[in-house]
């Protein structure tokens, strides 16, 4: 198995090689592509040194059997043939082909099958605010249909990658030191701040990322379900969180749907108020599973449930979700 990574030196590419290790994900061969900034870093994975090499449109990707990408879409709009045109499985984390026909949209406790199915040799990685919601909601669709959902989420700097992470540090240090506070990925400061705003503003007055988790969640699920978002930058560091309610066609019980989750793959119960225990974005920080708290019943709504949920979107919500991909396609004897 050769497998390649575009995008190496990035939050999630560094991630990709953690997970991959951990995982003991069966590479007989890796190979590593950055832009010319990042070509010529070198990295270890499993004790051995490799040297990020440039992307280029060339045959680099001839005997590449799965390529991990994530270095932004239009990279990945750009490379895209570059990459697959000798049969190479590309699992693209960019919002490059998430929406197209002929592209699966694939989070693997939800529509695993979806991935074989791939006219131009593509697969794209949901948003991560897509994934961890999905994995949450889909022992609770299979047992009553949801039909909307409302979904606030309270993202971390590290959704917006590892120089956001750096800056919100370093604004917490400016202002400790008194200093003028640097905002440069962020349209306001973050630190001992909450920005209403991730992604552009789109035409409905819905942002970028709200709209993502309305059709990803449609398409993934395969469901006519409506969801209406509101996504927020949050000072924590690390992990996403968000607060979810849906309706379903039958009431669901906090019992069942608490059993439900506690047994779906993907998904810990962490659910006991009574002692202060619910997820948080410390807790989550590096850890696979969506942890999910605060299950009960909406007051507004007699077929309505409301849940608190936190995960680490850096693995789950991009670079393990891919990986898993990656690894049932291995498993069902899928790859070229």
């Amino acid at each position: 198995m050769k497998v390649a990574i575009v995008g190496a030196s990035g939050a999630v590419g560094q991630e990709f090689l953690r997970v991959l290790d951990e995982r003991h994900f069966p590479i007989d061969e890796l190979v590593l592509f950055g832009s010319t900034r990042s070509a010529g870093r070198k990295y270890l994975f499993k004790g051995k040194e490799y040297e990020v090499k440039l992307l280029q449109h060339n045959d680099d990707f001839k005997d590449v059997d799965i390529a991990f990408t994530s270095a932004g879409a239009g990279t990945s709009k750009e490379f895209a043939e570059t990459i697959t045109k000798f049969g190479a499985v590309m699992i693209d984390n960019s919002s490059a082909f998430r929406m197209d026909d002929d592209v699966p949209l694939v989070v693997p406790e939800c529509n695993a099958a979806d991935a074989l199915n791939r006219p131009r040799g593509i697969i794209a990685n949901p948003n991560c605010t897509t994934i961890m919601m999905v994995v949450v909601l889909q022992p609770l669709e299979q047992l009553s249909h949801i039909k909307r959902i409302r979904v606030s989420s309270y993202q971390s700097a590290s959704g917006a990658g590892a120089a956001a992470m750096a800056e919100l540090e370093q604004q917490y240090r400016e202002i400790v030191e008194q200093k003028p506070v640097t905002v440069k990925k962020f349209p306001h400061q973050l630190a001992y701040n909450v920005i209403p705003q991730i992604d552009v503003f789109q035409p409905n007055g819905y942002t970028k990322e709200e709209m993502k988790m309305y059709n990803e969640t449609r398409k993934i699920m395969h469901s006519d379900v409506r969801c209406s978002a509101t996504c927020v930058r949050v000072s924590s560091l690390r992990s996403h969180s968000e607060s979810v309610w849906i309706e379903t066609e039958r009431p669901l019980s906090v019992e069942e749907a608490q059993a439900a989750i506690a047994a779906a793959p993907g998904c810990s119960l962490c659910d006991d108020p009574a002692n202060l225990v619910y997820p948080m974005p410390l807790d989550t920080a590096g850890h696979d599973d969506i942890y999910v708290g605060r299950v009960r019943k909406d007051l507004a709504e007699d077929c309505g449930l409301t849940l608190w949920l936190s995960g680490d979107q850096i693995r789950k919500g991009a670079a393990l979700n891919a990986v898993q991909i990656a690894e049932y396609l291995i498993k069902v004897g899928n790859v070229k």
